[in-house]
């Protein structure tokens, strides 16, 4: 073998001998490089298939296939299918850019607003007049005189009225 080697021209498709791979060994241990799953996936959804539609024979993608399906069963009532009809169709519409615009931050306006402080303070004076009213009932059934009666509630309300924030001047 030594004469073989002296012999042999190294170039091209000719490496040197003493980097070539061993006998009984690969020269790709790990093996073939796995597809990763995404891609394995798209491939099995690309694969063709014969299907009829409307008495025609057509060929369509898998994938194609899947969304007529999901599509049929939906128009039949099928909730579950209807719903992830909808899932895909907002996911769609999220990929490609055109998702709802967020909802404005304040649609009412200052005006509004006064409307609806004049409407609380309105209910808060009825519920504090239904409350005097209420006391003035039970402290009459009890046999108090009413001017004891309307002294006590007075100060009731001043001092509900009070702890709220609001004052009952209007």
């Amino acid at each position: 073998m030594a004469e073989d080697e002296q012999d042999y021209k190294v170039g091209p498709g000719r490496p040197p001998l003493h980097t070539r791979f061993k006998k009984g060994r690969s020269g790709n241990p790990g093996g073939r490089r796995k597809k990763p799953l995404p891609a394995l996936l798209a491939d099995a959804l690309d694969e063709p298939v014969f299907v009829t539609i409307d008495g025609e024979r057509r060929q369509i993608t898998k994938r194609e296939a899947i969304v007529h399906q999901l599509v049929n069963k939906s128009t039949t009532a099928d909730l579950r299918a209807t719903k992830m009809l909808f899932d895909m169709m907002k996911d769609a519409q999220q990929k490609a850019g055109v998702a709802a615009p967020p909802p404005k931050s304040r649609w009412y306006t200052r005006a509004d607003e006064e409307v609806v402080e004049t409407f609380v303070e309105r209910i808060r004076r009825q519920i504090l007049a239904e409350m005097a009213k209420k006391q003035r009932e039970t402290t009459a059934s009890n046999g108090d005189s009413p001017a004891e009666t309307a002294g006590s509630t007075g100060d009731k309300l001043a001092e509900t009225a009070g702890s709220n924030g609001d004052s009952s001047d209007d």
